[in-house]
């Protein structure tokens, strides 16, 4: 029996992982339905995530599809919140996920059992309407997300609490534009919820400014010749490049990259630190509304005063009205004891970004905490079938000493290549990311055998786009339907967009 703690993106795959390898899942979501993060409420409610009403996903479709149920190929290639919350009721539907979820069920507290040592067993006390209950569990599928608890910084910010006479409020507040209607706003961080507030908020306010001591390298969902970003950025050979390139030799062409489109130095944009890899923001409006003049960019926050802001090496002060901190989130586990994952610095010691080092039996897991530049989709799944192959005694984990060391290791490669920031979340390289765990559980595609068996095939999964269908090729999991899915992919991304056939090309 495995509890499964969420009903968002990661836990509905962890439920069918559970299925498909005969285990028997019971989800506690503690809302009324499925879709986590991507399910919009007008109200806040506490302890979930919570979107403004315009959020569009960052990640096309086929490249955030599970790998085993491509997205209708009628649905837009970047889904609006609503049309990515249907997709998910879509998979649950298919695969009969909801049979499996206890709805409006809080997660109390998880403790080990006293013979954990031996059974790897826990005691999981749950609360649904106002009654608690307690059940034993084989194991634990973590899948809350961390997205809920936001991090609002005042300290840093000197001022803020003791002299502003304005607004102020965290971007997890924010739902609608309206709220900046002939409003001087100062959008207080770089990430891409705070680009799409200040975006939402330019077209109705008197003037919009975004606060920025790092900078941050724009993209646009439009990449080269007009596909999606992600179906260009992550392919096998760019993977192949950008991490077996001399460094300073990456480096050098990723910012001729990202500059190609316009002069990020120009904008005000260019990162601080260009050396170290950020996430970059993702948005098609940013550089036309600096360049229109909607939007204003200047660097950190140096104090608040009664009606204004004053910038760091920045001479004036500048009148505003409303602050929207874009700071980021905080996340934690307060269902489960320190000992058994501790966050520190918004880091978690896990193996692979899932596993605590220190358990005796490795029966508990976090599914989905970690950043990666791509879709979390098939990250969130690869890790449940790594996940419930290890519960069931398929694969095994390295003994403790060697993922504590590769833990502590990690943690140095990500301060040298990421370096520190407000969103400060488990990283890793997408695709290679997905390769090491597709390959703990015997998933990971052979091209160089692909191209003496199938030559199309194994040209298209090294040149074109890694969709997740790569995956279910072979290995436990296999899908007949998965070669189909990758021959065809392009075709679900025209679908929607090709709309208009020009009379002269008909023919």
């Amino acid at each position: 029996r495995v509890a499964v703690v969420g009903a968002g993106i990661s836990g509905l795959t962890a439920i069918k992982c559970c299925l498909d390898e005969g285990l028997e899942p019971t989800c506690f979501e503690q809302s009324q339905d499925i879709g986590g993060v991507w399910r919009y409420t007008e109200h806040i409610e506490a302890g979930r995530p919570s979107l403004y009403a315009s959020v569009i996903s960052n990640t096309s479709k086929e490249m955030s599809a599970y790998s085993d149920f491509p997205y209708p190929e009628d649905f837009p290639v970047f889904l609006p919140n609503a049309r990515l919350l249907d997709y998910l009721r879509l998979y649950a539907k298919h695969f009969s996920l909801r049979e499996h979820i206890k709805f409006g069920t809080t997660v109390v507290r998880i403790r080990k059992r006293p013979d954990f040592a031996t059974t790897g067993q826990w005691d999981v006390v749950t609360e649904a309407d106002g009654k608690q209950t307690s059940q034993v569990f084989d194991a634990i599928m973590v899948c809350c997300g961390n997205f809920s608890e936001p991090s609002l910084p005042l300290h840093c910010f000197p001022g803020t609490v003791c002299r502003f006479q304005g607004q102020y409020f965290h971007s997890r507040q924010y739902k609608h534009p309206d709220v900046f209607q002939g409003k001087r706003v100062l959008v207080v961080g770089m990430g891409n919820s705070g680009v799409d507030i200040a975006v939402e908020a330019s077209r109705v306010a008197a003037k919009v400014t975004i606060c920025t001591n790092r900078g941050a390298w724009t993209l646009s969902r439009v990449f080269d010749h007009g596909y999606p970003w992600d179906m260009v950025h992550n392919t096998r050979l760019m993977s192949l490049m950008r991490n077996n390139l001399p460094r300073p030799l990456s480096w050098a062409l990723m910012n001729y990259k990202v500059n190609q489109r316009f002069n990020h130095e120009n904008y005000g944009l260019q990162p601080e630190r260009s050396h170290l890899v950020r996430e970059p923001i993702l948005n098609d409006d940013l550089p036309s509304y600096i360049l229109t003049g909607r939007i204003t960019i200047k660097p950190g926050v140096k104090e608040f005063k009664d009606n204004s802001v004053v910038f760091h090496n920045y001479p004036e002060e500048e009148p505003i009205d409303i602050i929207v901190f874009c700071t980021g989130y905080n996340f934690s586990f307060p269902f489960l004891e320190e000992a058994v994952v501790k966050v520190e610095n918004k880091h978690a010691s896990l193996y692979q970004y899932v596993f605590p080092t220190q358990l005796e039996k490795p029966t508990l897991a976090i599914i989905g905490l970690i950043k990666t530049l791509g879709a979390i989709t098939p990250v969130a799944e690869m890790q449940a079938r790594w996940v419930t192959r290890i519960f069931k005694g398929l694969c095994q984990l390295p003994h403790q000493s060697v993922m504590e060391k590769e833990v502590n290791e990690k943690k140095k490669n990500q301060m040298r290549r990421f370096g520190l920031s407000f969103d400060e979340v488990l990283k890793a390289e997408w695709l290679p990311y997905l390769d090491t765990i597709a390959s703990f559980i015997g998933a990971k595609p052979s091209v160089l055998e692909l191209l003496f068996k199938d030559p199309r095939l194994a040209l298209t999964i090294f040149f074109g786009p890694c969709t997740p269908y790569q995956y279910r090729l072979g290995g436990p999991g296999r899908w007949e339907g998965a070669r189909q899915a990758i021959l065809t992919q392009w075709d679900r991304v025209l679908k929607p967009t090709k709309t208009r056939v020009p009379a002269s090309s008909s023919s």
